[in-house]
């Protein structure tokens, strides 16, 4: 039997290849945390994965914030599926029960404390070995952070872990095994941080303190333990076979089989790019109680090799397998509303809030769906009878009860007729007709007198009625004439250039070659030879604005110049890159530069070096 959790940090982010990430992790019980995903944005695909039974926790106070699922194999399908640590989620009475002492919780504390949707409990039945079958309930977790800005989120996450620590507990005490797995928020030793910051006062950290009494391991003396914390003191004898003094009742799987493995990381910052360096910390766990890691614990792994979100997956092996059960639990997403097939009534959407509206009225007034439509409902939407279009007409042409408005003062205009897109643009000189075109060597006022010919013959009946649009069809004219002009100018003073520079033969296949392939010309239309003095003037014509394009950016850049390059750090010559200052403070919002390569420890040569540097003002 395989279990992995992993924090993916938005499950939104996996759409479209959710079931292959699933089937990538190769487990019977897959636990998420971080989901970011409310009841209201969860979508089918995601809820209902083939092969697999899911079981969500939302947030209730914030959209996008927190959240935890588990994803059961249909070879691991729970028996009894339990939102939250309280008991205060559960609607339907089915609970996993052993709730402890929590006297000094108050309800109000209790519904906080599970409003953030932290926790999914599931209850299995596995085989255990010498075909001894056992219950084990499965705790998913995503423990709060601490935010050194806001002193009231360290008491809400040691009141958390008090309230984990004591439902773990009490199930523990009903004779089933506990496995908690997830988010603790909480490196454990220093061997699980990257550069603790000082030794002396890295076990002084309060989370640090709860884990030393929650697991079962070395425990400092000069701690005060509870009565019952005491009384359990004994030895642990791990893989290494050394012998260490504990006090919880929960191991550490990884440092159980790898008790001194270091640099085995699970969570990277990646705005600084510290997984390049490997400069992380520890704080996913697999939790489980003494005699079920020595009895039946395999293996338990980090897997960093597995990207997709700021954590890598943490997994752990069984020797025994699941026994699934016959019937998924009421949690289940499949039998929510939205995805269990039951089409709502679209009343709920339409009824306004404080006016109750009668069934009856709902009946009478509001069309139901198609989904939730009666047989012959559904084929007289489908071919309405003759009869049943007569009634609709008579409803239509019946008086409406509703008061018209007045009518306006001005006069409504008459709409006018779709147009094409191209007439918002102003027409190219290639858009006229090429075969009424004059040749090069005419002259420039016959072809004048052609456009004028064809823009007044466009315009004839409209230009009394829309005096203003045809004085700027006019300007238009004018100005598709100057750019002939030039064009027609340019082509005589380089046409005799044009006839010594290309050899006539060549230049007759290659024109040929050009005009029967050129988009939009067709063999039925060909009537002779792309005159060359044309085509190479136009693209003398092109290389010209070419040629002015090429000024323009280079004097607009004169002008702009944009910001000054970079410095380059001292230690790896390299140019920096521009941050700013997010935090709140004095310096919020200043902006610095900072050697540009991944963060990592002092002693790593390829990490960042510490180069700063404040931009002046105005610059």
């Amino acid at each position: 039997m395989k279990i992995v959790s992993w924090n993916i940090n938005g499950i939104r982010t996996f759409r479209g290849r959710f079931q292959q990430m699933l089937d990538s992790l190769d487990a019977d019980i897959i636990c998420l945390q971080e989901t970011k995903v409310t009841r209201d944005l969860l979508d089918e695909r995601t809820a209902i994965v083939e092969g697999y039974n899911s079981y969500f926790s939302f947030s209730r106070g914030r959209s996008g914030y927190s959240g935890v699922a588990t994803f059961c194999k249909n070879c691991a399908i729970p028996f009894v599926a339990e939102e939250g640590l309280t008991g205060l989620l559960s609607s339907k009475g089915e609970t996993v029960g052993c709730y402890g002492d929590r006297t000094e919780f108050s309800d109000e504390e209790l519904q906080q404390l599970d409003n953030e949707g932290r926790a999914i409990i599931t209850q299995h039945k596995i085989m255990c070995s010498g075909d001894r079958e056992e219950i084990l309930t499965v705790i998913n977790v995503y423990c709060p952070r601490a935010d050194p800005e806001k002193p009231e989120r360290k008491l809400f996450k040691l009141r958390f872990y008090q309230l984990l620590q004591i439902r773990a507990e009490a199930i523990l005490k009903t004779g089933s095994h506990v496995i908690i797995l997830g988010d603790v928020n909480t490196s454990h030793k220093a061997i699980d941080h990257c550069d603790p910051d000082d030794l002396d006062s890295f076990e002084d950290n309060p989370g640090r303190k709860w884990l030393d009494n929650f697991l079962f391991g070395l425990v400092n003396t000069e701690d005060e333990l509870d009565d019952s914390a005491s009384d359990k003191v004994n030895l642990q004898v791990n893989k290494s076979g050394s012998q260490e003094e504990g006090g919880g009742k929960f191991v550490d799987t990884f440092r159980f089989f790898h008790p001194n493995r270091p640099n085995a990381f699970t969570c990277w910052c990646t705005l600084t790019g510290a997984r390049q360096t490997n400069y992380g910390t520890r704080i996913d766990y697999i939790f489980a109680n003494r005699n079920l890691v020595e009895n039946e614990f395999v293996d338990s792994e980090i897997m960093p090799e597995v990207e997709g979100s700021d954590h890598c997956p943490v997994r752990g092996e069984l020797r025994g397998f699941s026994i699934a059960s016959p019937k998924c639990p009421s949690l289940c997403t499949k039998y929510m509303p939205e995805f269990a097939g039951h089409q709502q009534k679209l009343s709920r959407f339409l009824v306004k809030v404080g006016q109750p509206v009668k069934p009856e009225e709902m009946a009478e007034d509001v069309p139901q769906l198609p989904g939730s439509q009666e047989a012959e409902e559904v084929r007289e939407n489908i071919r309405p009878t003759l009869e049943n279009l007569g009634k609709k007409r008579d409803a239509q042409k019946a008086p409406s009860p509703v008061t018209k408005r007045p009518k306006s003062s001005y006069t409504k205009v008459k709409s006018r007729q779709h147009v094409s897109l191209l007439a918002f643009f102003k027409p190219k000189l290639n858009d006229v007709n090429t075969e009424s075109m004059p040749q090069c060597n005419s002259n420039i006022n016959s072809y004048q007198n052609f456009e004028t010919s064809s823009e007044s013959s466009q315009e004839i009946g409209s230009t009394r009625s829309r005096a203003p649009e045809s004085e700027n069809c006019l300007t238009e004219n004018k100005h598709l004439k100057t750019l002939a002009s030039r064009i027609y100018t340019n082509l005589s003073k380089n046409e005799e250039l044009i006839d010594k520079e290309i050899d006539c033969e060549s230049d007759e296949k290659e024109r040929s070659h050009y005009f029967l392939t050129s988009p939009g010309h067709h063999s039925s239309n060909v009537q002779g030879p792309l005159d060359r003095s044309e085509r190479k003037g136009s693209d003398r014509a092109n290389d010209k604005q070419s040629n002015i394009g090429g000024k323009s950016t280079e004097f607009w850049k004169s002008v702009l110049h944009g910001p000054p390059a970079p410095p380059s750090c001292k230690v790896h010559g390299e140019p920096c890159v521009l941050r700013t200052v997010k935090k709140a403070g004095p310096n919020l919002g200043k902006k610095f530069f900072v050697c540009a390569r991944p963060q990592g420890h002092s002693s790593n040569p390829e990490a960042r070096c510490n180069f700063f540097l404040w931009v002046e003002k105005g610059k």
